[in-house]
């Protein structure tokens, strides 16, 4: 873990809502709207939002607060996200989403971890939380520009499992290059209908 780590509200143009930036893939950009953050520096660092045509949603426009931590690709990376995940959704009172985000987080890291160590020179992980406060929006970006393939594992295998889970606790899930900065973003939706599947009404 490398200690960059930021919660912020989500900038808004001056229109009242947030626009995206040139590309569809960047981030969210305008007029700062009034927030916190646990360190200024890290509290600017972008947050690349799906683009809307791959999730079908207007959703871009409602992710008011965000959270960014970099991790480096080490083993201690997949217990650090959870915790972190943990925290967050104390935080911002979501805790009826625990369980879901924190499998997808640990998912995605987990992922990214490995792709990221497969490269011939091995950088960080980094992880974003977005929330508009009944969904969580979770996004992990490596510098390997190979995508993740959903592979139907076997009742006795030991792996493979990693984007059914994440299938599995969110609504929609995805993948998109980062051509700015190379690499890729891996992203999962989890909200109310994620719990309801995890935990069906008796």
């Amino acid at each position: 873990m490398t200690g960059r780590t930021g919660t912020r509200s989500a900038p808004r143009s001056r229109g009242g809502g947030a626009r995206l930036a040139p590309g569809g893939t960047g981030a969210v950009s305008g007029t700062a709207a009034p927030g916190f953050a646990r360190s200024p520096g890290q509290s600017r660092a972008p947050a690349p939002v799906p683009p809307t045509q791959n999730r079908g949603t207007g959703m871009v426009y409602q992710w008011r607060i965000r959270d960014f931590l970099e991790l480096g690709a080490l083993e201690g990376a997949v217990p650090s996200a959870r915790l972190h995940a943990r925290s967050i959704l104390w935080e911002w009172s979501l805790t009826s989403l625990t369980e879901a985000v924190e499998q997808v987080v640990s998912e995605l890291v987990t992922n990214s971890v490995a792709a990221a160590r497969a490269m011939p020179q091995t950088g960080p992980v980094r992880l974003w939380l977005l929330t508009d406060t009944r969904k969580v929006l979770v996004l992990a970006w490596d510098a390997n520009p190979q995508p993740p393939a959903l592979t139907d594992a076997g009742p006795d295998a030991e792996n493979g499992r990693g984007l059914l889970l994440v299938q599995a606790f969110s609504e929609h899930w995805g993948t998109y290059p980062t051509p700015q900065m190379g690499g890729k973003i891996v992203w999962a939706l989890c909200g109310t209908n994620t719990s309801q599947q995890i935990n069906p009404p008796r």
